[in-house]
């Protein structure tokens, strides 16, 4: 999660670097290289993953009124291998891709959202996207994309409430069925990710699933807390 300067990207059609780690695609799957400390106790963190897509995806969708934040996967469903040489760690298993992008800061337009991805039985994947703005309606994007490429709307059901993290996290997952929490991976003062059972798309799929509160990212606590685990270097 370090942040580098402009001083430290390089990009071509096929590759991009950040520092010492890099990104490269080769028409078939795309290699990341990784080469990064760990924050806040500093160890390596070297190995490469090699993301393989069931299919690629060109569609974007805003994410505010503005149209300012857009959110597009570019792998919606993949197969991941995952070979660390520090830590000495390795697995594969089902993956994603995606890429968000904004022209002003998340704490523009945004209080609060909740994300999830589902694994699905046919090998596709479900996304949903629970936006609240500080202004203007809430936005739901409930996609279904499936092994061959195909995007289509879902009718996604309404929230259900999860259990708070140590951090007291707010965080809520659509479902037709109340979701089942299998196990909490990222828990910090304003950002969470975990691992869900929840009933979408009429099936009980596996789920990965995200909160961000922006209020919380905003206060002053949280900003000086962030430089140690987002260093800043050229």
């Amino acid at each position: 999660m370090t942040e580098r300067s402009r001083a430290s990207v390089s990009r071509g059609v096929d590759h991009f670097a950040v520092g010492p780690s890099s990104l490269r695609w080769d028409g078939d799957a795309l290699t990341i290289e990784v080469d990064e400390w760990a924050n806040p106790l500093p160890r390596p963190v070297r190995g490469t993953i090699r993301v393989h897509p069931r299919s690629l995806s060109a569609h974007t969708w805003a994410l505010d009124d503005g149209g300012r934040h857009q959110w597009g996967p570019l792998a919606p469903s993949a197969r991941v291998e995952v070979s660390l040489s520090q830590p000495d760690l390795g697995w594969s298993g089902a993956g994603y891709f995606d890429s968000n992008e904004g022209s002003e800061p998340i704490e523009t337009p945004f209080s609060s959202w909740d994300w999830s991805r589902s694994i699905l039985a046919d090998g596709g994947s479900a996304v949903i996207y629970d936006v609240r703005q500080k202004t203007g309606d809430d936005r739901l994007l409930a996609l279904r994309f499936g092994s061959d490429g195909t995007v289509t709307d879902f009718e996604a059901d309404r929230r259900h409430t999860l259990p708070r993290t140590f951090w007291r996290i707010p965080r809520q997952m659509r479902s037709a069925q109340p979701p089942r929490l299998v196990e909490t991976l990222e828990d910090t003062p304003f950002y969470q990710r975990a691992v869900l059972e929840a009933t979408l798309a009429g099936e009980r799929a596996l789920t990965f699933h995200e909160s961000l509160d922006v209020e919380r990212l905003e206060r002053l606590s949280t900003r000086l807390m962030l430089p140690w685990r987002m260093p800043r270097v050229r």
